[in-house]
């Protein structure tokens, strides 16, 4: 499904890594976050995590409507430890199933975007559940999404029951592993619900759990209350959390990269620790959607290179963990899908997957993690398998080498009707999207269009033939009935 990749800073007989910090700098880094979760603490905003972190051995101090908690080293480590290292996340069937050991990477798209460029008239519009069902069928359709992020909101429903629908949209249109944010404990326990009734029973998913639960530290040092009641319903359902903190280098954290690393750091690892003390052994992944603020426009800079720089460095901080990780890239600040979009996308992309990501996720996004676009989707999928043939690199044995070839064909001989060449000639590099043919050739074939229209049709042509592993019909109107009653219980 998703092709080999390296986990950072362990030699391998081939393909090419990124070694962001030596085994003494990522200690320097953890005993450093050690520091500040001890001595400094996070705020949490939910009394019933603040009894989850005093059951655990932590120190809390009373603040009235929230509490500082102050985590020990010795309950991080003892927690980090209860974290599984090698996690399988499960599909609805087994052949979606993503095994996140450090040796496959894979791309999936940016979440949540509020808008998305309409397919027909090209125009900016607010996105709806129909968008997202969508979206997450474009994402079913690509081996290179090994697990599915919610891409799109569904702005036309309720807002409290959004995450409800967005799930329903989701699971009906992939049988691949969905990630998503289960929002407030109401919501979070009817989508743990609805998942126990797409699996058949609430013993099979807590078998083979399809869904995890994203949640947000707010920066600096903050778990509100959405973020532990979503960590704590679904560490006690069964399902996994992946925790993405949003630090702002200059705004909400501090203005240099290795200050906003080490914060990033410590509100992942007081969130892991939240879970853990829940559920013994809760599959927990290491994210990041951290990055600079743009001090001149006051905007989160998510086409900028340190986007890029700071998921390398904190894949780095994962794998010292043992954690799977989930990483910044693909995404821009351009509006369009232009030679800015490109470039942006491409050198944070490449960043990420050089660094070992299990999954590098940014595809689709356009200005600054705002607006979905359809063809820069596909686009971003041609491109990251170029990425994947990149990370790749060149393997040396015998057969690769073909020094019996060379001595065969001798000089001034030619390979192209040679075997040697047929046998491996489906191993290079080939574009579906991207144009290679001389000019001519792509006048008469594309009109002279530029590439975004190929990818347009492209979409399209996959939305009109591509189907799913269907749910159940008892399954859609188990969820559609949680949905009316969740609904009907906040009107």
């Amino acid at each position: 499904m998703c092709a080999r990749t390296l986990r950072a800073g362990i030699p391998m007989m081939s393909g090419f890594s990124l070694n962001t910090f030596t085994e003494e700098q990522l200690d320097l880094i953890h005993f450093a976050t050690l520091e500040i979760l001890q001595d400094v603490g996070v705020k949490v905003e939910s009394s019933e995590a603040s009894q989850i972190f005093a059951d655990g051995g932590c120190r809390v101090e009373k603040h009235g409507e929230y509490d500082i908690v102050k985590i020990p080293g010795y309950v991080v480590e003892d927690c980090l430890r209860w974290a599984p290292s090698n996690i399988v996340f499960y599909g609805r069937n087994k052949k979606d199933d993503f095994p996140a050991d450090g040796k496959r990477t894979g791309a999936s798209p940016f979440g949540e975007n509020v808008q998305v460029i309409d397919r027909k008239n090209r125009n900016v519009r607010k996105s709806v559940k129909q968008d997202l069902a969508e979206a997450t069928l474009l994402c079913d359709y690509y081996q290179q999404v090994p697990m599915v992020e919610r891409a799109l909101c569904s702005g036309d429903q309720i807002p409290a029951a959004q995450a409800l629908h967005n799930f329903q949209a989701m699971v009906a249109n992939t049988s691949k592993h969905i990630l998503l944010s289960f929002g407030m404990a109401e919501s979070a326990q009817k989508i743990i619900e609805m998942a126990y009734g797409v699996a058949g029973s609430k013993k099979a998913f807590e078998e083979r759990p399809f869904v995890t639960a994203f949640v947000c530290p707010t920066s600096p040092l903050v778990l509100v209350k959405q973020c532990c009641e979503g960590t704590i319903t679904a560490a006690r359902g069964g399902a996994g959390v992946a925790i993405i903190p949003m630090a702002l280098s200059g705004a909400t954290a501090p203005a240099t990269l290795a200050g906003t690393l080490i914060q990033h750091n410590a509100e992942v690892l007081s969130n892991l620790v939240l879970a853990q003390l829940t559920r013994k052994g809760t599959p927990t992944m290491y994210c990041t959607c951290s990055t600079i603020m743009d001090l001149r426009f006051t905007l989160a800079a998510v086409g900028a290179p340190e986007w890029g720089i700071l998921s390398a460095a904190l894949a780095s901080v994962a794998q010292y963990y043992k954690l799977p990780f989930w990483g910044n890239g693909g995404q821009t600040d351009s509006k369009i899908v232009d030679a800015q979009a490109g470039y942006e996308s491409s050198l944070t992309m490449l960043l990420t997957t050089l660094s070992g990501a299990n999954i590098t996720y940014g595809a689709g996004c356009l200005e600054s993690g705002l607006t979905f676009d359809f063809a820069k989707f596909v686009l971003d999928m041609e491109n990251f398998t170029r990425v994947q043939k990149a990370v790749a690199g060149i393997e040396l044995n015998d057969e690769q080498m073909a020094l019996d070839v060379i001595k065969e064909v001798g000089p001034g001989g030619e390979f192209m009707t040679h075997p040697h060449t047929f046998k491996h000639m489906k191993e290079m590099s080939m574009s579906k999207i991207f144009d290679r043919r001389n000019r001519s050739l792509w006048g008469e074939f594309t009109g002279g269009k530029d590439v975004t229209e190929g990818a347009y049709k492209e979409a399209e042509r996959i939305l009109a033939e591509h189907r799913p592993v269907p749910v159940s019909s008892s399954a859609m109107d188990t969820m559609g009935e949680i949905i009316r009653e969740f609904e009907g219980q906040i009107k």
